[in-house]
């Protein structure tokens, strides 16, 4: 019986899958706010959460199975130094997980995640302009032919002249 495994899969084995998330946290811990497909931040969000919860334990035992999930030392030095302490007294939810619309070369839905209580990485300003840069504007594309008629005309009357 599989009573309480709730593991999203990926579609990935398991040690590709963990390197995934791993990797994941740490450029959410560096950066603060990424940009990854809607199942990846769903993914991501209990296992960066659960970092922070034992980052604000802050000893050494929690430090060194950070690191063994982490595998790497700036980020977990960042975690313990910078992420925990703003988590502060919030007793858990720290990330938020923001809809982005569909990529355009996949239609993978795409969304943000990004920490709660991290002012320094700006506003909802940020975000719509991410949203703008994902959906470009829609130009009318003239015919091939016409370009190239223009082209060859414009050359003939120049050296009637």
């Amino acid at each position: 019986m599989r009573h309480r495994r709730n593991t999203t899969k990926l579609k990935r084995k398991t040690a590709h899958r963990k390197s995934l998330l791993a990797n994941l946290a740490c450029s959410l811990i560096d950066h603060g706010r990424i940009k990854t497909t809607f199942g990846k931040a769903k993914a991501l969000r209990p296992v960066a959460e659960k970092l922070v919860t034992q980052a604000k334990r802050n000893d050494l035992h929690s430090r060194r199975l950070a690191i063994a999930f982490l595998r790497q030392k700036d980020a977990v030095a960042k975690l313990f130094a910078e992420v925990a302490p703003n988590a502060g007294d919030r007793q858990g939810g720290y990330c938020r997980i923001t809809k982005l619309g569909q990529r355009m070369t996949d239609a993978a839905p795409m969304a943000i995640i990004e920490w709660v209580d991290l002012p320094e990485l700006g506003s909802e300003d940020e975000i719509d302009e991410v949203i703008a840069e994902e959906t470009p504007e829609v130009e009318a594309k003239k015919p091939a032919k016409k370009a190239a008629e223009k082209k060859e005309e414009e050359p003939a009357t120049a050296e009637a002249e």
